[in-house]
């Protein structure tokens, strides 16, 4: 346990032992979270890493749009016709 001090302006200095072994980095986003009578504080979820892969092998929204494209393309010159 670390025993730090809150500044005049709010601000909280975590020990280094501690941002190493949270992997806590400058400008990196934290949850601070009020639970009971105490803080928690723990690193944000790392969202890309998280997203990382999980549309692979789903149908591709991208091909799906141009399919649909060439279909009302189509449609419009049997129309025109």
């Amino acid at each position: 346990m670390a025993m730090v001090k809150l500044s005049s302006k709010g601000q909280v200095v975590i020990p280094k032992a501690i941002r190493e072994k949270l992997g806590l980095a400058p400008r990196k986003p934290l949850i601070l979270e009020l639970v009971g009578d105490h803080a928690e504080i723990r690193p944000a979820p790392d969202v890309k890493k998280e997203l990382k892969g999980s549309l692979k092998g789903k149908p591709s929204m991208t091909k799906a749009l141009v399919r649909e494209h060439s279909r009302e393309v189509k449609g419009d010159e049997t129309i025109r016709s």
